[in-house]
């Protein structure tokens, strides 16, 4: 039944292709940021635990994955067939351990032999696979998580946070000296040292961030809405008086 659906699901996508003007003027370029944005979606929708959202968020994504597809095959590049065939080989060959006669004790040995698998492949090192364009804090973590399969890490939490600690303190040094390509250059230093203990306390920065984004966002919007239902504007107040109202909701929050 899935296979029908799927086949089903697929010959839409190229009757869309071969009848609809707008989609017959796309290509992979045009699309692109499209896919990005469905992703984040997804993202959005398991970050909310809504189970009918995510249905519905990788249906759009599926739908992305087949629209490049079709595109692709219409440049004689390659079908889908040839996406499904390529990423069910790789599962069989980077999972030896289930598909072959590798041994393996714990998830630490299975992802140290993926990272070997995939430089044997050809890969020539082992921060190739790491995505040009992920978002800085994201890419910062995927390349210290990779790093350290191969084992070039810390050994101790603590010899990372005293490495955050020297970044800030190299930072404030940049500041003194006014050259604002190495302060930028010591601030990504400390962001990179931080996201670094991120991993080590077990941490996504990535997630931590946004939290903390979504819980100012919450109290800010709380203040303002303060504010206006005492006849007063935001613009109008001054710190001193907006700090009063931001105290009234950071406490009614933690109540």
């Amino acid at each position: 039944m899935t296979d029908t659906k799927f086949k089903e699901f697929v010959r839409i996508m190229r009757t869309l292709r071969r009848e609809c003007p707008w989609d017959r003027e796309q290509t992979n370029e045009s699309i692109k940021l499209a896919t990005i944005e469905e992703a984040y979606e997804v993202v959005e929708a398991i970050d909310d635990n809504d189970f009918d959202e995510l249905k519905k968020e990788l249906g759009d994504l599926l739908l992305h994955v087949a629209f490049h597809s079709v595109i692709a095959e219409d440049l004689n590049k390659f079908t889908i067939d040839d996406v499904i065939d390529g990423i069910t080989e790789k599962l069989i060959r980077r999972h030896p351990h289930v598909f072959g006669v590798v041994n393996v004790e714990n998830t630490n040995e299975v992802m140290k032999n993926w990272e070997a698998i995939k430089l044997a492949e050809g890969k020539k090192s082992v921060l190739d696979g790491v995505p040009k364009n992920l978002p800085a804090l994201i890419k910062a973590f995927k390349m210290q998580e990779k790093v350290s399969k191969v084992g070039f890490d810390w050994d101790d939490k603590k010899d990372v946070f005293a490495k955050v600690t020297e970044e800030l303190k190299e930072l404030t040094a940049a500041e003194l000296s006014g050259n604002q390509n190495h302060i930028e250059e010591e601030f990504g230093d400390l962001l990179f040292a931080l996201t670094n203990y991120a991993r080590f306390i077990k941490v996504n920065p990535e997630s931590a961030l946004n939290n903390s984004c979504k819980k100012f966002q919450s109290r800010f919007t709380a203040m303002e809405e303060k504010i206006t239902a005492d006849n007063k504007k935001v613009f109008e107040l001054s710190l001193a008086e907006m700090d009063v109202y931001w105290e009234q909701v950071k406490k009614e929050s933690r109540e």
